[in-house]
């Protein structure tokens, strides 16, 4: 079993998310099945078994959160001494050399990843790309839009 790297804010979600799941979804299921089944047929009953559908899918997302809790790696990268280099978590501020547009994304794990938020996933060709790397260096990388580079203007652990 691997370990899974994860932010302190992800493992924080995560937690959210399960509460989440167990305390409020969890029972609004368990009473609309038995709502459903008042209802008499259960063999075509379409609630019944819509809301069946939707308790397989709420247990086997609490079962694989808790499997990710378990193999989480709690990475907190405010208590590393930054030296400039790209790891995971950090927060990094490059510049696209063709478009002059500066960007920032931090290195986060799978479930934490939002492009929309400038998070991706450490494994994504991006992260791939960044991770190991220093500030100053100009990196490449191979996007299923084409090679685009970059210069790594900052490195942050926040």
């Amino acid at each position: 079993m691997d370990k899974e790297p994860i932010t302190v804010n992800g493992l924080k979600i995560l937690k959210s998310e399960l509460e989440d799941l167990k305390n409020v979804q969890r029972p609004k299921v368990v009473e609309a099945i038995a709502e459903a089944r008042s209802h008499g047929d259960l063999k075509e009953n379409a609630e019944y078994h819509a809301a069946k559908e939707q308790q397989a899918l709420i247990e086997s997302r609490v079962i694989a959160i808790n499997d990710l809790i378990a193999r989480a790696n709690v990475i907190d990268v405010t208590k590393i001494e930054n030296n400039g280099k790209v790891i995971f978590g950090s927060t990094v501020r490059a510049q696209d050399l063709e478009t002059s547009k500066k960007i920032s994304y931090r290195l986060v794990g799978q479930d934490e990843a939002d492009i929309k938020k400038n998070l991706i996933f450490f494994k994504s060709p991006i992260g791939k790309a960044l991770i190991g790397k220093n500030k100053g260096e100009m990196v490449s990388v191979n996007t299923p839009s084409g090679e685009r580079n970059f210069e790594i203007l900052d490195v942050e652990y926040i």
